[in-house]
């Protein structure tokens, strides 16, 4: 899967997560995701509920448009933006500088 797919509902993004970091940050990351850095432990569910709050920043969605859909315990995850899609790989293209194509 690229880093995100259009769905019917909003589109779908891969994030490769890096916990206990010093900051946090959502970026591009390689083709194939985008990049997560979290402050958050990987424990008892923190970084997947920082996570959430952090994606729908970067994407001007509230909290409740983000959901986990695959990799509850993996580094990466498959996340569902709920939204206008055309907006959404708008936003998406701009986090990666417009180079990718998703």
């Amino acid at each position: 899967m690229p880093a995100w797919r259009r769905v019917a509902t909003g589109i779908e993004i891969a994030v490769r997560v890096t916990p206990r970091a010093s900051r946090e940050a959502f970026a591009a990351g390689t083709d194939a995701h985008f990049a997560a850095r979290l402050a958050a432990p990987p424990v008892d569910g923190a970084a997947n509920a920082a996570l959430v709050p952090l994606v729908a920043g970067a994407f001007g969605v509230p909290k409740r448009a983000v959901t986990l859909i695959a990799g509850d315990a993996a580094r990466l995850k498959r996340l569902r933006v709920e939204g206008d899609p055309a907006t959404l790989e708008d936003i998406a293209r701009r986090l990666y500088g417009g180079a990718h194509d998703g």
